[in-house]
């Protein structure tokens, strides 16, 4: 272990004394509890990967968990089968079927995309519902299988509790400025340029 004198050893302490009463301050000067509008975009990994956690960390308190899905649910994923021990604790709803490169099929992926905003709204007015995860909306608002002006009106207006996650990338300016939280994931380095395909338990 690096040596510390007994004066650098007071110095730390008298800083970080200050430091937690800054910290302290700031915190407590926050007051609103409210449900959050959270958008996980940008072209890295990890969005969806993100808002599952929250579920889990919902989960942890007992608390109801929804999730639609909007462009996944033509393949099987491990999140699926993990949020699955928790029962009725999780309302999951893979509705969608592919990428728009993989139907094909426009008038297809619109139905399917308003199939699954349909089963969002409901949720969304589940008042067990603690967190809703709208995975992949950003694809359908990309490639407007959807209304942006309505989809915005309803998220802005859902019942003051409820935290809502949506994922995707390029989330429209319109969404972002409605969101309380955006997060966006840069990508600095992806394994798929070096050849590697997607793994279980990692892309699924």
């Amino acid at each position: 272990m690096k040596d510390v004198s007994e004066k650098d050893a007071e110095r730390h302490r008298a800083k970080m004394a200050k430091r937690k009463a800054v910290q302290d301050a700031e915190v407590a000067a926050k007051t609103i509890e409210k449900g959050l509008l959270i958008v996980n975009t940008g072209p890295g990994k990890g969005k969806s990967t993100a808002a599952f956690g929250l579920a889990l960390r919902m989960l942890g308190y007992g608390r109801k968990v929804g999730v639609v899905q909007f462009v996944k649910g033509a393949w099987h994923t491990g999140e699926k089968d993990a949020l699955a021990a928790f029962g009725d604790k999780v309302e999951w709803h893979a509705m969608g079927e592919g990428f728009t490169w993989e139907t094909q099929d426009i008038k297809r992926d619109i139905a399917a995309a308003e199939a699954a905003w349909g089963k969002a709204r409901a949720l969304m007015a589940d008042p067990a519902i603690s967190l809703l995860i709208l995975d992949e909306l950003n694809i359908a608002l990309r490639y407007d299988y959807l209304d942006l002006e309505d989809v915005v009106a309803v998220l802005k207006k859902r019942r003051a509790d409820l935290h809502v996650v949506v994922t995707g990338r390029n989330a429209k300016p319109a969404l972002t400025e409605a969101a309380d939280l955006v997060t966006e994931m840069g990508q600095v380095k992806h394994h798929f340029a070096a050849g590697v395909k997607a793994q279980q338990g990692i892309e699924f």
